[in-house]
């Protein structure tokens, strides 16, 4: 059975290939062992540096879960921000819908929500109704979380708790400012590109949530990497125009002249970072109906701000150019693309070390609990110590559909 067997099948090997978790780590891995040559344009690698890294991910887990039972990265744990149970809020109006329409309308919020969630920028807030401000990524789960149960995605007054292509597609930009709270006194990065991808969603799917009848139609288990793949088919013509291999619009997808001519089909690197992000965030509503995601770590880690700062705050990824942590640069600059791809590279041998100092199994702790114990909160934390306000050491100039 192939990585993408849920999706079409008349791909070109290329693309299909691509669209794997196995394309993900194998291009990374190849600039991981070209760094670790010094053969790397944009950054040394110090190996040297990585016990620090497991050192602070291990303090950071142990603080926030002292008995290791950590939940698996996802957006869910973003909407219970603060400690405030909005996840139960959630399911308590929803608790007289059936289990199937239980699943389809918490897939409507998080496809909704992951797809808002790009960085926000530096300067963004969101405050909430009687409650705490959010910044960042918690600020964006809490914003379109209240904007859901509001009913702002759905197109039917009577069922608010929905997201339809009706109500996506006449979104306006004006609309999600209101719901983010935008202002020019509070600037939200990339709102424009948001906005693309709510009327992009509209013309795939009449609802998000139609997820789950796609996958329940041919099985109840599904792999992550087959899951994967049905999310990169599906919402693959929502993103903006990058590069394409055979008529098909790629998505998250970079050329590194290290792995080859640019313009060939070996110097692709493939992230899928929102992908993998939204992959990772379906298991939990799925497993509540029933349909089990299995081998969970065939996805990869996250190639975000947060777990690749974590790396250059500690050493482990040095820039050999100092304007590399000054310039804001674009998700296809080569330095950006390298960063990312040692940053998953590397979460592999992070987790392998902590487990191992744990005394663990990967069946035990799998890549997405010790992202969650785990890097990205160290990432975080170091950020916070290092500079105001957490700032990462490099910047990356969001159009709101990739980080």
């Amino acid at each position: 059975m192939s990585d993408s067997s849920l999706a079409r099948n008349d791909l070109s090997p290329a693309v299909a290939w691509l669209r794997t978790p196995s394309a993900i780590r194998e291009r990374c891995h190849q600039l991981l062992d070209l760094g670790l040559a010094g053969r790397l344009a944009h950054f040394r690698v110090e190996p040297s540096r990585l016990p620090a890294v497991v050192d602070t991910v291990l303090a950071v887990t142990r603080e926030s879960y002292p008995t290791l039972d950590i939940p698996l990265h996802s957006r869910w744990g973003h909407f219970d921000a603060g400690g405030v149970a909005r996840v139960e809020e959630l399911n308590d109006r929803l608790k007289d819908a059936t289990p199937q329409e239980r699943a389809r309308a918490k897939l409507d919020l998080v496809v909704v929500s992951v797809l808002l969630d790009a960085g926000s920028g530096p300067k963004w807030r969101y405050r909430e109704r009687g409650g705490g401000t959010w910044a960042r990524s918690e600020g964006l789960a809490v914003a379109s979380f209240r904007m859901f149960m509001d009913g702002v995605f759905s197109s039917d007054p009577d069922r608010p708790l929905r997201a339809d292509a009706e109500a996506l597609g006449r979104l306006t930009r004006e609309a999600l400012a209101q719901g983010m709270q935008v202002s020019d006194s509070n600037p939200l990065d990339g709102l424009e590109g948001r906005l693309h991808l709510m009327h992009g969603l509209a013309k795939v799917l009449p609802r998000p949530g139609a997820l789950f009848d796609i996958i329940t139609a041919q099985r109840r288990s599904v792999r992550a990497a087959e899951l994967l793949g049905l999310v990169l088919e599906v919402l693959g013509p929502i993103w903006p125009g990058r590069v394409m291999v055979d008529a098909v619009n790629l998505g998250d997808v970079w050329p590194h002249s290290a792995l080859g001519p640019v313009e060939s089909v070996e110097a692709l690197v493939p992230f899928h970072k929102l992908s993998q992000w939204m992959t990772y965030s379906l298991v939990e509503p799925l497993a509540e109906a029933g349909v089990v995601v299995t081998e969970l770590d065939g996805l990869t880690g996250l190639p975000e701000y947060r777990n690749g700062g974590l790396f250059v705050d500690l050493g482990v990824l040095v820039p050999r150019d100092a304007r590399i942590t000054t310039v804001a640069m674009h998700p296809g600059d080569e330095p950006i693309v390298e960063w990312r791809a040692l940053t998953v590279a590397l979460l592999d041998r992070v987790a392998a070390l902590v487990r191992g100092r744990l005394g663990m199994t990967a069946e035990e702790l799998p890549l997405g609990k010790v992202l969650q114990g785990g890097t990205w909160a160290a990432g975080r934390r170091v950020a916070a110590e290092k500079r105001p306000g957490g700032v990462p050491p490099i910047r990356v100039d969001s159009d709101g559909t990739v980080f």
